[in-house]
């Protein structure tokens, strides 16, 4: 019988592409301003290529816990996981636009949570059965807002990637490294549509969940990830 760690601890979060100091600043008109970003999202995701996933992953059912108990003294091991597939991620996935949105004032930002063995989210029906990424503040249950700082104005329309913005329970729990050497962390994908321009822009993205134990002001980066986002360019006229 595995013992699970529900609701607590709360895995921390981080973005990708990496910036120095968690900082997102480039210039629409300086490619090299902005490839080294567009690198670091092609390295993160070659594994998440629907190729390698299929011949690696299980296609899951969404939406339930993919619990693979041992027997025993009998380790089920390795064990299996399931499929997070690179087109999962729209317009974010690199596939159709390879800049990422970057070479445009339209850049995309990867969420994900830490690996945290054995967790679980807590869940009280099928309803709320994943925990959504949900950039500028919608007030729905079970997700992770990212909210500006500031003025809000400032950030813009976001579009989200998978549009359902989850992490859905089948990528739970995590059983380890040397257990579950295929796993790929679910990820969200956020697409900034109309940022301002010439301008910081100040982001806070936490997970929040009618069932989920917030960070607590120890640990205050626990579910949580501050970023700061400037794209330098010319005002459209």
């Amino acid at each position: 019988m595995s013992c699970f760690l529900i609701g607590s601890p709360v895995p921390g979060m981080m973005i990708r592409p990496k910036g120095d100091q968690l900082e997102i600043r480039y210039s629409m008109s300086d490619p090299e301003s902005w490839n080294g970003f567009v690198q670091n999202l092609n390295a993160f995701l070659s594994s998440y290529n629907d190729s390698h996933q299929v011949q690696l992953n299980d296609d899951c059912p969404p939406d339930q816990y993919f619990i693979q108990e041992d027997s025993g003294e009998v380790r089920n091991n390795p064990k299996r996981s399931c499929q997070f597939n690179r087109t999962m991620l729209g317009d974010c996935s690199g596939l159709e636009d390879r800049f990422y949105g970057y070479s445009k004032a339209q850049p995309c930002i990867l969420i994900k949570l830490n690996r945290v063995a054995h967790f679980l989210f807590a869940v009280t029906s099928l309803s709320k059965s994943s925990h959504y990424v949900d950039v500028q503040g919608a007030k729905r249950p079970s997700h992770v807002v990212c909210l500006q700082k500031e003025d809000r104005e400032k950030t813009g329309p976001l579009a989200y990637f998978p549009v359902n913005a989850t992490f859905n329970l089948m990528y739970y729990p995590y059983y380890g490294k040397k257990a579950q050497v295929n796993y790929t962390q679910p990820l969200v994908a956020v697409k900034f549509l109309n940022a301002s321009l010439n301008t910081d822009i100040n982001m806070e993205c936490k997970v929040t969940s009618n069932t989920l134990l917030a960070g607590s002001e120890r640990d205050k980066f626990a579910g949580r990830v501050s970023f700061k986002l400037r794209i330098d360019g010319q005002e459209a006229q």
